[in-house]
């Protein structure tokens, strides 16, 4: 589990970081819907890497197993979803949105496993 904390306060860093860049780099080098799409991604990566955090230490309560697949799906979430708006606005390559649904679908399939396996605790 501490791992995975970890793993979580690092990409929960990253998307500080990442806002702070938006914010700041971004502003006025992109179109201003450019920027929204980026900020969405730094709000969701925020979002899921909280949520490792948490579900990270539900695992410290209950089997450290059954939130293994659940992180897993939000830190590829957080890859696929983020990561294809990071990239669509970076560099302009506006093919990566149809990349960021399989990152949605990651963070829902994360949560929903994740409510199925404490209802089975």
């Amino acid at each position: 589990m501490k791992s995975w904390i970890i793993f979580g306060a690092l990409l929960a860093a990253l998307a500080v970081l990442l806002g702070a860049f938006g914010a700041h780099g971004l502003k006025g080098k992109v179109s201003p819907e450019d920027l929204t799409i980026f900020e969405t991604g730094v709000r969701y990566h925020m979002y899921h890497a909280l949520g490792l955090i948490l579900i990270s230490v539900l695992g410290l309560y209950y089997y450290p197993e059954m939130i293994q697949l659940p992180a897993i799906f939000l830190s590829v979430g957080i890859l696929l979803f983020s990561g294809s708006l990071y990239i669509l606005v970076l560099t302009g390559l506006r093919w990566m949105g149809a990349i960021t649904p399989l990152g949605g679908v990651a963070f829902i399939a994360g949560w929903l496993l994740l409510a199925y396996r404490m209802i089975k605790v």
